[in-house]
């Protein structure tokens, strides 16, 4: 079924192919790829990075339990979402499905690869209207994407795996479920439906929970079809040398990375109810997520007194259902209280 949801021209594709690819074992001598024999650095930057991040994958295994032979790593989680959109949908053909309102790069790489974006409106509430979705996928030809963030951005909403699972049943096309923000909700991950659907891909990142958002690293785990095809089309060096070796050292820190996970897990809980007690502040929605959302008196007035005061947060009013709703990322104790204290100071400006 795979095969045929995959573009013509990417199916009969013939991979860049290196040398090293085609390699087993422990090489010393390294005169395949037209390398300087010499580094001006203190770590062998001369050589080309691992294409496949081998080392890195088997120890993400190990550490986060993603299993080596169904993932990917990409230049983080935005160079796998456009190279699933070139390798499924056609352009000025195909089409997909977001959820709205969501994480905005979805539509940009659309756009970029000249596909067709059909948007699936969450009801007000933010839980999914299954009634439009199955309108959609009935009504409209050549989709071959849906696009899910879990937990969401903007919303922090996480989706409940039977959710997803009744998405699989109704879309024959590649559900794409964003779980960037799945270590800090109590949800559980989508990855354990691989076993029963192979159109599931399911993104993964380094970016969030993990603290290595400037190293970026991104991960895709899917069935071993959609890895090879994904190994075929993708740049061959992707990810450089110090990405993985980054990736590496951070990884040895998972049981200390989950302490502290845990510790912005609680301090959300403490500045949701904080937060809701300001006057300036209208409502803070429920997060499963490192922020929360919250509307207030004036979106545009707050954020710019705040940018006065060094404080950024993001204003997130142009979107559905958003007006005047701000997203506010749970920082340190430290940034968490300055920011509820310049909040507070507005609210008392303004009465």
């Amino acid at each position: 079924m795979i095969k045929n949801l995959i573009r013509k021209n990417i199916r009969e594709l013939t991979p860049y192919s290196c040398a090293r690819d085609e390699f087993n074992g422990a090489a010393e001598v390294f005169l395949d790829a037209n390398e300087n024999y010499k580094t001006y650095s203190t770590f062998d930057y001369n050589r080309y990075p691992d294409p496949r991040c081998t080392v890195l994958r088997k120890q993400i295994e190990n550490k986060i339990g993603l299993p080596f032979e169904n993932t990917v790593i990409g230049n983080g989680s935005d160079e796998l979402i456009d190279n699933l959109i070139r390798t499924f949908c056609e352009p000025k053909e195909d089409k997909l499905v977001i959820m709205n309102p969501t994480y905005g790069a979805y539509k940009v790489f659309a756009d970029i690869n000249d596909v067709q974006t059909i948007f699936v409106n969450y009801k007000p509430t933010f839980e999914i209207n299954f009634e439009l979705l199955k309108q959609t996928i009935e009504k409209e030809e050549n989709l071959k994407l849906l696009f899910i963030c879990s937990p969401n951005n903007p919303t922090g909403r996480a989706e409940k795996i039977s959710d997803i699972e009744e998405i699989l049943k109704l879309f024959k096309g590649i559900v794409i479920v964003d779980e960037a923000y799945g270590e800090f909700s109590s949800e559980e991950s989508c990855v354990k439906l691989l076993e029963n659907y192979d159109n599931l891909v399911v993104l993964k990142t380094l970016s969030k929970c993990f603290a290595a958002a400037g190293i970026r690293a991104g991960i895709m785990v899917a069935s071993k079809e959609i890895v090879v095809v994904i190994n075929n089309m993708k740049a061959p060096y992707n990810v450089s040398s110090s990405t993985q070796g980054e990736a590496l050292k951070i990884l040895e820190k998972t049981d200390t990375i989950y302490k502290q996970r845990d510790e912005v897990i609680e301090r959300r809980k403490l500045y949701y109810d904080k937060f809701n007690s300001l006057s300036y502040v209208k409502k803070v929605y429920s997060s499963d997520a490192n922020f929360l959302l919250m509307q207030v008196k004036n979106s545009t007035y707050l954020c710019k007194r705040l940018q006065e005061k060094k404080i950024i947060i993001r204003n997130r009013s142009k979107d559905l259902y958003l007006k005047n709703c701000v997203r506010i990322t749970i920082g340190s104790e430290a940034e968490c209280f300055e920011v509820y204290n310049a909040i507070l100071e507005v609210g008392n400006e303004t009465k």
